[in-house]
């Protein structure tokens, strides 16, 4: 199979949806926070935190759905404490965000050598397993890249689409897109702005968490440290490429999960002519052409990073 046969495979897409799952979940959870007027720099230490929580439940007993909800409250846990220190404290949110994910991340392995000491190699736990819809997944190329597929890659889409119904569709998609543009036409109507964004804050972060869950309940069967690499960061990125909007930011990270899912292929048709490292880098080359060329184009929400306190005007 040469480089462009590899682009019309089936099992080239299955690989571009499954690595692109965790990065919709929490690029979702990223535009909440965001389109409320919060940046969430905690996003990667959130993504650990819930990628350890999730399989750790599942490690002690649990079922996997309750691993995964476990995760979602952890990141709301942690979203709590970043939404207070910066929504209604006005704390510098770059401040808070890096300082939340120091404080999960850390916090994350600090727990998981207290509560496995004597572990040498990552315990294994059963995933979810491929969910054939069927009919469709018979379907060619099509039926086996988005068909057959674990139950939470299903969950992840069905997310975007969610999302962008409460956004454009109901009065709190409304009230969190006003906080971020123009939030004292939201204190005119007599609704907290303190509230509408420490919310959106807590409910982006139980997404980002469920992201992070993914990689350990569907991706892998085992937690490791640095397991998240810079995921998080990617998904910031992606809320500008996608110019705060849930369905081009989906776009971009199938766009970004493709790039990774052909860099691992490119290197075993390569032969080891090129370095590995030059194939690494591609999908974050790549990621940084694209958020350049987008970006200066792009329309951010007027109030974001902009503390807010009742009465100002």
């Amino acid at each position: 199979m040469d480089a462009l046969d590899i682009l019309f495979s089936a099992s080239f897409w299955a690989a571009a949806i499954r690595i692109a799952s965790p990065l919709i979940f929490a690029t979702m959870g990223e535009l909440i926070c965001e389109r409320a007027g919060v940046l969430n720099l905690g996003i990667e230490g959130i993504m650990t935190a819930g990628a350890f929580a999730g399989w750790f439940t599942v490690y002690v007993g649990g079922d996997l759905w309750t691993g995964l909800a476990v995760a979602a409250l952890v990141g709301a846990v942690l979203g709590l404490l970043q939404a207070t220190l910066t929504v209604p404290l006005g704390l510098s949110q770059h401040v808070v965000g890096i300082g939340v994910t120091l404080l999960a991340t850390s916090l994350t392995y600090f727990t998981y050598r207290l509560l496995l000491p004597e572990v040498t190699s990552p315990p294994k736990i059963e995933p979810f397993q491929p969910l054939p819809i069927p009919g469709l997944s018979k379907i060619p190329v099509i039926g086996e890249a988005l068909f057959t597929q674990t139950p939470l890659t299903y969950l992840a889409f069905f997310t975007v689409a969610a999302v962008a119904w409460i956004l454009y569709r109901t009065p709190v998609g409304l009230a969190v897109r006003a906080a971020g543009e123009n939030p004292s036409s939201v204190e005119a109507q007599g609704i907290s702005v303190t509230c509408i964004r420490m919310g959106a804050v807590v409910a982006g972060s139980a997404l980002m968490a469920v992201g992070g869950a993914f990689l350990t309940t569907s991706a892998f069967n085992s937690f490791f440290f640095q397991m998240i690499n810079g995921r998080g960061w990617i998904c910031i990125a992606l809320v500008v490429f996608g110019s705060w909007r849930p369905g081009k930011a989906l776009i971009g990270a199938i766009l970004f999960a493709a790039f990774d899912a052909y860099q691992i292929r490119l290197q075993q048709i390569s032969g080891g002519i090129v370095p590995y490292q030059v194939f690494l880098m591609m999908p974050y080359a790549f990621s940084i052409l694209a958020l350049i060329l987008v970006a200066r184009r792009a329309t951010y929400p007027k109030a974001l990073m902009i503390p807010y306190q009742k009465g100002e005007r």
